[in-house]
C-alpha cells in the first residue's frame, strides 16, 4: 500500500508527523483530497479541519488550522499553518467566547483596518466551531 509523508506545524510547535493514506484540508478555493503520488502543489489554506487518515492503524487524526500554506510532493505534504490545535484540545466554550469577542469587535470597529481585522478573527473562530462539531460526531 502506497503511503505518504504528513507534517502539520504551526510556529508553536510539531502537531503531526507520520505516514498517511489521505489526507483532506480547506484550499483556498474548496476542498482538497491529496493521495500518495499526487501532483505537485503550493497553495493557501483556510481556517478549516485537516483529515488525515493514518496508514499505521486506518485511524483519522483531525487537526484544526486558522489558515496557512500547504506543500505537497509526490511523495509528502507539509502544511504549515499559522495555528494548529489538535481536533481533542479544542474547546468549544472558548471558540464560542471568542466569536462573541470579534462580533462585538466588529460593531466597535472605528476603522476598516479594525473592522476587517475583527471580521478575520470572526470567520476563524466559525470554522473552528464547524470543526469541533465534525469532530465531535465521530
Amino acid at each position: 500500500m502506497a503511503t505518504i509523508h504528513v507534517d502539520v506545524v504551526s510556529a508553536e510547535e510539531n502537531i503531526f508527523s507520520g505516514e498517511a493514506k489521505f489526507v483532506a484540508l480547506p484550499g483556498e478555493n474548496g476542498e482538497l483530497g491529496i493521495m500518495p503520488k499526487h501532483t505537485p502543489l503550493i497553495t493557501r489554506i483556510k481556517p478549516g479541519a485537516v483529515r488525515i487518515e493514518r496508514a499505521d492503524n486506518g485511524e483519522e487524526e483531525f487537526v484544526f488550522v486558522a489558515g496557512g500554506i500547504l506543500e505537497v510532493q509526490p511523495n509528502r505534504v507539509t502544511v504549515l499553518a499559522d495555528t494548529a490545535i489538535r481536533g481533542h484540545d479544542l474547546d468549544e466554550a472558548k471558540a464560542n467566547e471568542a466569536q462573541k469577542h470579534a462580533e462585538e469587535m466588529m460593531k466597535s470597529a472605528k476603522s476598516d483596518i479594525d473592522f476587517a481585522a475583527a471580521q478575520s478573527e470572526f470567520a476563524a473562530m466559525a470554522a473552528q466551531l464547524a470543526a469541533i462539531r465534525k469532530f465531535r460526531k465521530k
